[in-house]
């Protein structure tokens, strides 16, 4: 039965990412909105919304470590290992807004997280934690970057010839892809989690294992799906918005709502957990610079997949 509950899950994510694809595409080619930014908002944060209801149920029966390490292991996972199969799959071009702005703001988000879970090392604090003073400053610097970068990134041109006469997709099919492809991901998302973990168990694998690498993947897996079919359609700006966004939504936007709700205390999340996120962003940003090319190249994303591997190794021991 849950072999039969991970398969079923599987097909409704690979459904799911499909049609959100397909959905969120035409609504970019509508309102000539770049691909980018629709990766960035509906895609991130609809993909985004395991690791939401997981951190906040978490954090309302006061399970802090679960909701602080459900996103950190997540945005770990999102770089690492879904840019790192797609760049090793293909690699993903960079642009200069992502290098000089998008980028950037993904490490200072996880910057930001860091400073405001230092309270012992900062003398603000007996423990590290997060509280809702620092939850709802989080919660307005997302609605500021969002809103700046959506005004920031300039809209494509009008297209032309054959493109212009294409006939556009109607307006409540683009809404019946984009809803029923997000409701695939999530439902088919818990289900393979559900279905993984009861496997594990049965197998005779830890409870500690199951935390670091089925619940930080399983919840992530949306933004795997949709990242990968968005690159094989041939949108790259999709599936690079995506994981930039689910990463910046993840502390920002579920954190901060997590903290507002309940003070979050770090538990046995540790500060080199959180440097292993900032480590991330950083490398992300740094693979604009070699070999003089803007983009996450091959040899970048097997890199990323190893330092996934390592990381899981040091945790793991």
């Amino acid at each position: 039965m849950d072999i039969l509950l991970t398969l079923i899950g599987l097909g409704l994510i690979l459904a799911g990412a499909n049609f959100l694809t397909d959905g969120s595409a035409a609504l970019a080619q509508r309102f000539r909105v770049p691909e980018f930014i629709i990766g960035l908002t509906i895609v991130a944060v609809g993909t985004s919304t395991p690791e939401l209801v997981v951190s906040v149920l978490s954090a309302i029966a006061g399970k802090s470590d679960v909701a602080i390490g459900n996103v950190v292991g997540s945005n770990i996972f999102n770089v690492f290992v879904i840019l790192g199969l797609c760049a090793l799959i293909r690699p993903l071009p960079l642009t200069a807004g992502n290098i000089r702005r998008d980028i950037p703001f993904g490490v200072l988000t996880s910057l930001l997280l860091i400073v405001m879970a230092s309270d012992v090392f900062l003398g603000t604090g007996a423990v590290n934690r997060l509280g809702r003073i620092d939850g709802v400053i989080m919660l307005l610097l997302y609605v500021l970057l969002i809103g700046y970068t959506i005004r920031a990134t300039p809209r494509p041109e009008t297209p032309s010839g054959e493109e212009a006469s294409a006939r556009p997709m109607a307006g409540w099919l683009m809404a019946v892809m984009i809803i029923g492809g997000l409701a695939g991901l999530v439902f088919g998302g818990e289900m393979f989690l559900n279905g993984a973990t009861a496997i594990a168990r049965s197998l005779g694998v830890s409870e500690s294992v199951i935390a670091i690498t089925l619940v930080a993947g399983g919840t992530s897996l949306p933004e795997l799906a949709s990242s990968l079919v968005s690159l094989f359609k041939g949108k790259a700006d999709m599936a690079l918005g995506n994981v930039i966004g689910s990463n910046i939504a993840n502390i920002l936007l579920i954190l901060g709502l997590s903290a507002t709700i309940n003070p979050l205390t770090m538990g046995g999340i540790t500060h080199f957990d959180l440097y292993v996120t900032l480590l991330t962003s950083v490398l992300l940003f740094l693979a604009a610079f070699t070999f003089r090319r803007r983009a996450v190249d091959r040899w970048e994303g097997a890199l990323f997949l190893l330092l996934y591997a390592a990381y899981l190794w040091v945790l793991i021991r």
